[in-house]
């Protein structure tokens, strides 16, 4: 921790955390009353876990705007917190009042699709076009092409094991697995299952999951991870074409973002309800639907969506 970070030396830092993806609070003194240890303008950078730069005054105070920089990071909203530093509160010797701007600064939500033929090249630009950061990779470098994935923020080719370690998954990164072969989702699940990722949705039909679950537990992939695929992925809009497949993924990625895991969006259908021209009873058997239920979806439960490409 820097004592008493300059101005110009936590913005450096606070773009430096930004481009990294790292998440951060700025909060900023705006208002002062009386007598306060630091002046309007004093600047504190908020890491998460509480680590900060720069100094707002030290003391009982700087502690509780760590702590309300920390809920204001995880609520994603900006806000003016005012602190009384009179006796009462026992906050600071100083006897006066201060308001503090905590500013979060939160790197944009990101899509990682693996595997760039005609539904994920649709996913990837409608992604962009909503504003995510998108990674687009694939194993042919020729599908991976800013020709053939314009909206991407990060074209990578090449095997996942090599893309995951060039780019960081966090809790708010979504993958997107629109390969076209069982094999490569094999290949890949098991390393994609071991990042902290929001969400992870696999296209393909039921007999294709079924197919890619047998093989990922003979690999000793448990119950529990295959429990957060999410299979077909995309919301029940009767999705055909790429197009409408990449409006129905990325309308489920919103729907968790907006509302959480488990919810449905307004006038979806209930759970334990098929939709015309799927797979029937149980389509797409996806690690985490319940037994007996069919997996909510739209990529890959008919005839001819079990292919990407």
């Amino acid at each position: 921790m820097a004592e008493h970070g300059d101005p110009a030396s936590l913005l450096h830092e606070l773009v430096a955390a930004v481009d990294a993806g790292e998440p951060v609070v700025m909060a900023t003194v705006v208002g002062t009353c009386h007598s306060v240890p630091r002046h309007a303008g004093s600047k504190m950078l908020v890491h998460p876990g509480g680590r900060f730069s720069g100094s707002i005054g030290g003391g009982a105070v700087e502690s509780r705007v760590v702590a309300d920089a920390l809920d204001a990071l995880a609520r994603e909203e900006p806000r003016l917190a005012r602190y009384d530093l009179n006796g009462a509160g026992q906050l600071s010797p100083c006897g006066g009042e201060m308001t503090v701007y905590l500013e979060p600064h939160v790197p944009p939500p990101a899509v990682l699709v693996v595997g760039c033929g005609h539904v994920g090249r649709a996913i990837a630009h409608l992604a962009h076009w909503l504003g995510f950061r998108v990674i687009a990779t694939d194993a042919d470098p020729e599908m991976v092409t800013a020709a053939q994935v314009p909206g991407a923020d990060l074209r990578l080719a090449g095997p996942v094991e090599e893309v995951l370690r060039q780019v960081p998954v966090t809790d708010q990164t979504h993958l997107v697995v629109t390969t076209s072969s069982v094999q490569a989702d094999v290949a890949a699940l098991p390393l994609l299952l071991a990042t902290p990722a929001r969400s992870i949705g696999v296209m393909g039909s039921r007999r294709r999951w079924a197919a890619t679950r047998a093989k990922l537990l003979a690999l000793g992939v448990t119950e529990a991870a295959l429990g957060r695929v999410t299979t077909p992925i995309g919301l029940d809009i009767g999705a055909e074409t790429p197009e409408e497949i990449a409006l129905a993924v990325m309308s489920e990625i919103i729907a968790l973002r907006r509302h959480g895991p488990g919810q449905d969006a307004p006038g979806q259908d209930a759970p334990g309800q098929d939709s015309p021209g799927q797979d029937g009873p149980g389509h797409g058997g996806g690690g985490g639907a319940v037994p007996g239920q069919p997996a909510r979806g739209a990529a890959g439960g008919g005839p001819g969506r079990g292919s990407a490409r």
